[in-house]
């Protein structure tokens, strides 16, 4: 691979990179680098998170900057604050020896007026959130008609968060003749649109294939029955006692529960979601950067454009909603040659989801048993004992008391002080995982069927009726986080689930049916309000199912017709 002295990069630029201590470019990096340098043409380059995308747009636009003229030259947008702000700090860096050169960026969630004074101190490069840019250029204070490159970093995000709109009005006011850069992990449809509209003929590079962080990542998992999700979490945390991670969950009030958990079984964690006030977030992601917390926990909407780094695992509570999604997670970590996990915690009807991930992202799973009381103990003992061994005795302030301290361990053998010490620290761990069972659930597992039948006939479970199907794209898993989120947990048994055209039908634990029906009345799915009531247990086979889905049609039909049903929207038709 050719060296970054071999990219056609200024000597000013090189020196910067030589202080990081690069040689060497990353695949992004070496095929971004030099194209860019020797073309205006626009250009579309799918990388995954984790590549070297900053360097890769960052490096060749620097080298186009006139310092000269203070007129904002490139525009970088990002889908979020700390994205944004880590862009700046690599540009800054990446431009310390380069004089004149201006870099600010802009975001919400911080005073409009203080940006406002460093925009008109010349800022030849700003890097900005897609809501503050545009709330910028209609004041009249974020110029761009002068700009001559255009930077989209992580495009299908700012698109899945809702940036649409915000793009589109940005680029309709940018200069035709300007160089657009378009970074992306995904091509989904927006992104081709974004492209089509606002792109002249792009080259087109992709190194996801040639993502050398994948090959640093141990991707895992562990089956068990959802209601032990949580207990595979603490289990994880206390087999890998310097573990620090992000744990990855589908919703925000998923989020706050289990980082609720965590914090009250005294581990070092905390959440991020939407519920939290800018300074509240930056707190926490101080906190977590310092590395007084352990554990994050994230949904993939608050942590986009997190930045962290050395981070050794990354843990799937729930599988994402959107597979390529999968991969963003686990970038983040085995970077810069490290060594990373990724573990994803799934129930038996998540196998083939984890097939499709592997499929899309070309990666390969390894199933591993959920660590015993055994082995966690084992680990915690030998971290303590390292612990103690390489901790320091060189402080003369301790002297004072050590005759005090000889003098009460005198009856003591050397043998019978460690076991003494060793019982007052990990007493916890011996009695928590004494009896600890083995939760793990295997691919090759059935259900017992007489065991099911007799669960059925003895009332454990309840069959509900919904009123959303097919038609509205549910699937047994949305259903499944539709359940959980209602309840506020991950716990509760399901069991057979009907999708059908335009209403489902599901069995549940009848201790949470109730509670359930009561909840969900307040829940929307794809724009329509949802409603759940108790269908009747089909007694006579497939006939009575046939005759109990005709019965539910014609109410519907009825129902429509006279204007009591409920249109996508909300509204009454």
């Amino acid at each position: 691979m050719q060296t970054f002295n071999e990219t056609g990069l200024q000597e000013e630029i090189l020196h910067a990179i030589q202080d990081l201590g690069y040689e060497k470019p990353t695949p992004i990096q070496a095929k971004t680098i030099s194209h860019l340098l020797g073309t205006e043409d626009d250009l579309m380059a799918l990388a995954q998170t984790g590549t070297g995308k900053t360097a890769a747009f960052g490096l060749p636009s620097l080298q186009k900057i006139n310092p000269k003229s203070k007129e904002t030259q490139v525009l970088i947008l990002a889908p979020t604050r700390e994205l944004a702000l880590q862009i700046t700090a690599d540009m800054k860096t990446f431009a310390k020896y380069i004089k004149g050169i201006n870099i600010v960026p802009v975001y919400g969630g911080a005073s409009i007026e203080n940006q406002i004074k460093d925009l008109r101190k010349g800022a030849q490069i700003v890097v900005a959130t897609p809501g503050r840019a545009k709330d910028l250029i209609n004041r009249g204070r974020l110029k761009v008609n002068s700009i001559n490159t255009l930077i989209l970093d992580e495009a299908d995000e700012m698109l899945t968060m809702g940036f649409k709109d915000e793009l589109d009005a940005i680029l309709a006011q940018t200069p035709e003749d300007k160089q657009t850069l378009l970074f992306s992990a995904t091509m989904s449809k927006e992104v081709e649109r974004i492209s089509k509209n606002y792109m002249q003929k792009p080259d087109k590079i992709s190194v996801a294939a040639e993502n050398k962080g994948a090959e640093t990542v141990e991707h895992i998992y562990h089956m068990v029955n959802a209601k032990h999700r949580y207990e595979v979490l603490k289990r994880i945390a206390d087999m890998n006692p310097d573990i620090y991670g992000i744990v990855f969950c589908r919703t925000r009030r998923e989020t706050k529960e289990v980082a609720g958990k965590l914090m009250s079984d005294g581990y070092n964690a905390d959440a991020i979601h939407g519920d939290l006030s800018q300074a509240q977030r930056d707190e926490v992601m101080k906190r977590f950067r310092n590395k007084q917390l352990q554990l994050l926990v994230a949904t993939d909407v608050a942590a986009r454009g997190l930045d962290v780094n050395n981070l050794t695992h990354v843990i799937n509570y729930n599988l994402p909603d959107q597979t390529e999604y999968y991969t963003h997670r686990s970038g983040r970590t085995g970077r810069a040659g490290k060594k990373g996990t990724s573990i994803a915690i799934i129930h038996t009807r998540e196998k083939n989801k984890l097939r499709d991930i592997e499929r899309i992202s070309k990666i390969k799973f390894e199933q591993k048993p959920v660590p015993n009381g055994a082995e966690i103990c084992s680990n915690q003992l030998i971290a303590l004992t390292d612990k103690v061994v390489n901790t320091k005795v060189e402080n003369p302030q301790i002297e004072p008391f050590l005759e005090e301290i000889y003098h009460k361990f005198e009856h003591l053998s050397k043998e019978e002080v460690i076991k003494h010490f060793i019982a007052t620290e990990f007493n916890r761990f011996l009695e928590y995982y004494k009896n600890a069972k083995d939760i793990n659930v295997t691919a090759d597992q059935k259900r017992d069927k007489k065991s099911v039948k007799e669960r059925r006939s003895s009332n454990n479970f309840t069959r509900l009726f919904l009123n959303v199907g097919k038609k509205e794209n549910l699937t047994p898993l949305r259903l499944i986080g539709i359940i959980n989120n209602a309840l506020d947990s991950g716990n509760v048994e399901i069991g057979k689930i009907e999708i059908l055209k335009n209403f489902s039908f599901f069995e549940i634990d009848s201790k949470a049916a109730d509670k359930l029906a009561s909840a969900i009345q307040t829940q929307n799915f794809e724009g329509r309000d949802l409603s759940v009531e108790v269908a009747n247990a089909p007694a006579g086979g497939d006939k009575s199912r046939k005759k109990e889905k005709r019965n539910r049609k014609d109410r519907s039909y009825k129902e429509r017709k006279s204007g009591k049903g409920r249109g996508r929207s909300g509204h009454r038709y």
